[in-house]
């Protein structure tokens, strides 16, 4: 009977050593960390100065699936600039920027703050950010509707600067110089043309600089 009982008590102790084995190995429930990307599409990367453009951004994650948590801010440079700057933060990675109206030509990124999970049961992200992209700006001329007499101006910060003016009988080639204008220190300009004998073509245009694109238009005068 001795022998017995020890058995009996050396089988219930193995069970509980086995037991208790199961339960130090059961797997753990922490949530995962992922890595992110972000890419930033802009409706356009060419544009008038005064115009404005969207930028969609898209984050993404190493699960395959986008993060609904955190923050993505919009950052500028503007040409005359070194240093980024926040423009528009989405509350939601998964909302883009609408009415963005660069003053000059500046380049933009897309900024993921990333999310730290508040529980076990959710998953965190890592931060991350879109390539740099640039929005060109060029600048506006304004003009009447016909005539002889042209008068209109310069957008923006074009004082005291040159309009040139070429001179053409054909619509798309030929143009030679005609001549060199200044605007006034308000940017605004005025020629009277030549009334010549037959359909004339003329272009105006300002050169560009590390702030804004060239930008230019034709006029057409007819005298039979």
């Amino acid at each position: 009977m001795p022998t017995q009982r020890l058995a009996a008590r050396l089988l219930v102790a193995s069970a509980l050593v086995s037991s208790s084995t199961l339960v130090a190995a059961s797997p753990s429930s922490a949530a995962d960390t992922w890595t992110t990307t972000v890419v930033a599409l802009p409706s356009a990367t060419t544009i008038d100065f005064g115009q404005a453009i969207e930028i969609e951004a898209d984050v993404d994650s190493q699960s395959g699936s986008a993060p609904t948590d955190g923050t993505s801010t919009l950052l500028a440079r503007p040409a005359t600039s070194t240093t980024w700057r926040a423009v528009a933060t989405s509350s939601s990675p998964l909302t883009g920027f609408s009415d963005v109206e660069p003053r000059m030509n500046t380049d933009y990124k897309v900024v993921y703050n990333g999310y730290e999970a508040g529980s076990a049961q959710e998953d965190s992200y890592e931060p991350s950010e879109s390539s740099t992209f640039t929005i060109e700006v060029a600048r506006t001329i304004s003009y009447p509707d016909g005539g002889f007499e042209l008068k209109g101006r310069v957008k923006p910060r074009y004082g005291k600067r040159k309009i040139v003016v070429r001179v053409s009988k054909e619509q798309d080639a030929g143009y030679t110089k005609f001549t060199t204008i200044k605007t006034d220190r308000r940017g605004r300009y005025s020629l009277t043309l030549p009334r010549r004998k037959g359909t004339w073509y003329w272009s105006f245009s300002v050169r560009g600089d590390e702030r804004y694109l060239p930008t230019s238009f034709r006029w057409k005068t007819w005298v039979s």
